[in-house]
């Protein structure tokens, strides 16, 4: 069974930059794509960014590409999501999910396994 952890988030100004990481257990981590979701205050949760288990291979939602990135350190079992130039409309509880493809979807349903999620709240 995956356990995941969620860290980083906090309270920022816009234009800040935060990194958040994702801590992975009791599953074959390497082999499987990661990926970042955010649910902002009274809207669905949607998918941000995706990383492949070889690091290269990204993909990431027109909303964050070009601010976001995200990387994974696979001896670690962890995958960090960068976020800078941030805005208010970032402001969200942030969640880490585990594919069931080794590459990067950003179909939400290819992703389980949810954290507890990291609140990210940025102020104009």
């Amino acid at each position: 069974q995956v356990h995941l952890v969620e860290s980083g988030g906090g309270s920022v100004q816009a234009g800040d930059s935060l990194r958040l990481s994702c801590v992975a257990s009791g599953l074959t981590f390497s082999r499987a794509a990661v990926a970042w979701f955010r649910r902002p205050p009274g809207k669905e949760r949607d998918i941000v960014a995706a990383i492949g288990w070889n690091s290269p291979s990204t993909s990431y939602a027109a909303s964050v590409k070009g601010r976001f990135s995200i990387s994974r350190d696979n001896a670690k079992s962890t995958v960090f999501l960068r976020m800078n130039s941030l805005n208010p409309e970032d402001t969200a509880v942030y969640y880490c999910a585990v594919g069931s493809t080794s590459w990067p979807s950003l179909r939400p349903n290819d992703y389980g396994g949810w954290g507890q999620g990291t609140e990210v709240t940025v102020s104009s």
